[in-house]
């Protein structure tokens, strides 16, 4: 079936009366371009929201950073497609073929990958005569790298050599899927389903694996080094001891410093905790060391907190104030600091000290509107970190990494 080809000029004229009607401007109509071929299209930044692309190609185009929230990409075809930080949450994207794309800080978040029917026409009757046939979503090769897959369907889907590195893939659907030869180095797969997968061969090196299901699946030659599973029993068993101690530093916090005392977690795994801390106050706790992947911090008062060295993958700080706090040597990958101020912390004499994140992996962590200025970053991994609206300034990211770091404005 060959698909029509349209100019970019006349796609642009589709895209921006959709964007109209998604904006609820006048002379707005959805964008419907069924089987088209749209091959190196550049549809970068556009708002693709509820658009239908079904069964069209979109091979080698530049996509990067478009909304297709909630898009029809049935069946579409985006091989070596530039999709870098493209936002495609609830997208169907089923019997669709992402091999070779980049969608590395993607957020696929609740998309739909599995197999489709895809609709052909018979080459000498035309549409006259549709057979169906089926395919699974194809993502050999394909780059993840840092992208959102929580919750994603992607049953059945081969993602053979996939580089999903970094990702968060929380509750996600890999059953049945072949991930042969995968790279899933520091992914976050709590809860996910990968029973009866194809793991021969893949990488989880570092990843979380906290009750995930892996029952049948074939893991020869995988390899699990530093992999991390569920709290052992000691860290259980000390849960009742960890409360008291965050309730005697929230009582330190409330009396001014006059009773209760810092928390001390140097060391330990608080993920029994739950998120019995969010919204705590637990000013000056120290938790060097400690282990708090996921977990929700959310609207806390951490100022002069101490996470040296922890490993906070993931873990949700948002709208927490954390000035003066210290990440050195932190693995904070994937953290949500929006709206976090991480601004410096008057001492008493008038002293500032800034928040500290110097030599920490921050890669992929979210910093939308927070408040960053004067914090050190100095030899900082801040590879597809996002700092969208953030207030910079006299922040210092000396010999930082920044390779696709988001919105950035270094002074």
């Amino acid at each position: 079936m060959r698909h029509q080809r349209l100019p970019q000029c006349d796609v642009d004229k589709v895209i921006d009366a959709h964007e109209r009607l998604v904006t609820g401007r006048q002379g707005g109509m959805r964008a419907v371009l069924k089987f088209i071929d749209l091959s190196g299209i550049n549809l970068v930044g556009r708002n693709l929201t509820d658009a239908d692309f079904s069964g069209s190609t979109l091979e080698g185009a530049s996509l990067m950073k478009c909304n297709f929230e909630r898009a029809n990409l049935f069946g579409c075809d985006f091989r070596k497609a530039d999709m870098r930080g493209a936002k495609m949450t609830r997208a169907d994207i089923r019997g669709a073929c992402l091999r070779g794309a980049d969608l590395s800080f993607a957020d696929l978040t609740d998309a739909d990958f599995r197999e489709g029917q895809i609709a052909i026409a018979d080459k000498r009757k035309g549409f006259s005569v549709l057979k169906h046939e089926a395919r699974v979503g194809d993502a050999e090769g394909t780059i993840f790298r840092g992208a959102t897959l929580d919750s994603a369907r992607m049953n059945g889907a081969t993602a053979g050599g996939a580089d999903f590195s970094d990702c968060s893939m929380k509750n996600v659907k890999l059953n049945g899927a072949n991930l042969k030869d995968a790279n899933l180095t520091g992914a976050n797969l709590e809860g996910a389903d990968l029973s009866g997968a194809n793991c021969t061969g893949v990488v989880f090196n570092n990843s979380v694996l906290t009750s995930a299901n892996m029952s049948g699946a074939k893991i020869s030659g995988a390899a699990f080094a530093g992999a991390l599973i569920g709290p052992d029993a000691a860290a259980i068993a000390r849960r009742d001891e960890m409360m008291a101690a965050a309730l005697l530093n929230q009582e330190w916090w409330n009396s001014g410093a006059a009773t209760g005392k810092p928390a001390n977690f140097d060391g330990l795994d608080l993920r029994p905790l739950g998120d019995n801390l969010k919204g705590m106050g637990l000013t000056a706790m120290s938790a060097k060391g400690a282990r708090l992947v996921g977990m929700t911090l959310t609207g806390t008062q951490l100022q002069g907190a101490n996470f040296e060295g922890a490993d906070l993958r993931g873990v949700l700080f948002i709208g927490s104030d954390l000035r003066g706090a210290r990440f050195f040597g932190a693995n904070v990958t994937k953290a949500d600091f929006r709206k976090a101020m991480l601004g410096p912390l008057t001492l008493p004499g008038g002293r500032l000290r800034p928040t500290c994140f110097v030599g920490a992996a921050v890669r992929f962590a979210r910093f939308d509107g927070s408040d960053v200025r004067g914090a050190d970053f100095s030899g900082a991994d801040l590879a597809g970190a996002n700092f969208n609206a953030a207030r910079t300034d006299g922040a210092v990211f000396t010999e930082a990494a920044l390779v696709d770091a988001e919105d950035l404005m270094i002074a």
